[in-house]
């Protein structure tokens, strides 16, 4: 088995593929220090100030001379972000590799010619006030209806009111997102009556042709909401009955999404979810990528795979909108990666950045949407949203994701609307972890990118014909929304 990877050849370091000691000889270079897997090790002398290349691109600058055979981190390393830039337009032809792109599920195919990979009932409180009696209405109902769908799910919040402006239409757009997705068979909207998020105003939100399954309660206005709310349930759940169909791999809508990453993320699961991104985009599908704050150090070969010039200026606008967000709140743009990154092996926003992007692949950007809105294409399409790992998720669902594929290096059991697929980045995480992982990309260094990429997708469509996933065996479902404006 190989002991490091150096990824191009202008590399100054290469990442550490296990726990290595002092005189250990790494890519013809001694260690001259115990270091750990996922970690990187200098391969030959950088001097004082100097760029330290990985990806073949930088990922800081050396803030002290570093030996070869030393370990470069954040003692060593710091980044070279700083704030907003000015982006040229150079645009270059996305070169696809030659991936298969034949493969089929069992899905539901909706009215709207839109196909879904669970057939379930959502419910769905406007404010938080009445989180738990969404939950309590869920529970009673999943119990009544059986095998009529899926499941029975209610997403807390506690969002809805004493929010203004664009920080309601934030909540109410991600709410709306979810109340339309096709993996909803039937809708209850539960609200209070009082909150700032009415139900009116959010099924207005909503297109009328996609509010027929669709039901609403207000709880001051009932004699017992529970009751009434379970009643609804089984009314929704009995319209929803619905057999899954033959479906080809062009009916997928797939969001991608890596969180607690480690040193390995972005030579392991990374690419592997890239190549996968490319699979389906290939056949005529649909792939949403987000946190915009883990491109910042990479977005100029982002900008490059524009398919047009309209595109690029909205990807300029989309990241620098985010670094002015960070900017204007006293944040500087590098402040990321997160502990659990750093005890990984990512040293700078840069390295972490340069690992995250390859989960979008090799497509070109066809479009970019706002934090809320749908996907409206067939390709790659970039999502505004930040990268918390929850945020993020939620925003993937409510723009239409299907399913998710998650990639990780440190572990995390969140799941979230849709089937989240867990893939880890290194052996270790996958066999410590089996009740939260779904797929070790360690096999990527074993048995190779192509085999490894096969047993993924043959996973993915496995899921998306009704394999549950870890996370929804546990039951974890969860969202969360962007809170970004005062509270009242």
């Amino acid at each position: 088995m190989r002991s490091a990877i150096k990824v191009a050849a202008s590399d100054m370091v290469a990442t550490l593929l296990h726990d290595a000691v002092a005189g250990e000889t790494i890519e013809g270079v001694a260690l001259r220090e115990n270091i750990a897997r996922g970690h990187k090790v200098a391969l030959r002398d950088i001097a004082a100030g100097e760029r330290i290349v990985k990806y073949g691109r930088a990922i800081g600058h050396a803030t002290q001379a570093i030996a070869a055979g030393a370990h470069v981190h954040t003692h060593n390393c710091a980044t070279d972000l700083s704030a907003t830039l000015d982006y040229r337009y150079m645009p270059h032809a996305a070169v696809m590799p030659d991936t298969p792109s034949a493969g089929r599920f069992a899905g539901y195919r909706r009215a709207d010619g839109r196909v879904a990979t669970r057939n379930e009932i959502w419910v769905l409180p406007t404010v938080g006030c009445v989180a738990r009696t969404a939950q309590r209405i869920a529970a009673q109902a999943a119990a009544l209806v059986g095998d009529a769908v899926d499941g029975v799910h209610a997403f807390a919040h506690p969002h809805g009111c004493s929010q203004l402006g664009d920080d309601l239409g934030g909540t109410r757009a991600i709410l709306a997102g979810l109340a339309q997705h096709p993996n909803a068979g039937g809708v209850l909207i539960v609200g209070l009556g009082c909150e700032e998020n009415q139900i009116a105003d959010l099924l207005d939100a909503i297109p009328p042709a996609r509010r027929g399954h669709i039901r609403t309660l207000a709880a001051q206005m009932s004699e017992n909401e529970v009751a009434e709310g379970v009643a609804l349930v089984a009314e929704l759940a009995e319209a929803a009955r619905a057999t899954r169909e033959d479906c080809a791999l062009a009916d997928l809508v797939i969001g991608v999404k890596c969180g607690g990453s480690d040193g390995l993320s972005g030579l392991t699961a990374n690419p592997l979810v890239g190549r996968i991104s490319d699979r389906i985009v290939a056949a005529g599908g649909r792939v949403v990528f987000t946190e915009i704050p883990e491109m910042f150090g990479a977005e100029q070969a982002l900008m490059d795979r524009a398919i047009d010039a309209e595109v690029f200026d909205r990807i300029v606008a989309t990241v620098n909108g985010f670094k002015r967000y960070f900017l204007d709140h006293g944040a500087p743009v590098s402040e990321n990666p997160s502990p659990g990154n750093i005890a990984g092996g990512i040293t700078t926003l840069e390295e972490k950045s340069l690992g995250a992007v390859q989960k979008a692949g090799h497509a070109a950007i066809v479009d970019v949407i706002d934090y809320g809105a749908a996907v409206r294409a067939p390709g790659l399409t970039m999502l505004d949203a930040p990268g918390n790992d929850a945020i993020s998720s939620t925003a993937l669902a409510a723009a239409g994701a299907s399913a998710i594929l998650f990639t990780t290096g440190r572990g995390t059991p969140l799941g979230f609307p849709v089937p989240t697929l867990k893939i880890a980045s290194n052996s270790t995480l996958a066999m410590r972890k089996p009740d939260w992982i779904d797929f070790d990309a360690g096999r990527v260094l074993t048995e190779g990118s192509d085999a490894a990429e096969a047993a993924l997708c043959n996973i993915l469509l496995a899921t998306a014909s009704g394999q549950e996933t870890a996370a929804e065996r546990n039951n974890e479902r969860e969202i969360a929304i962007w809170k970004r404006g005062v509270t009242l």
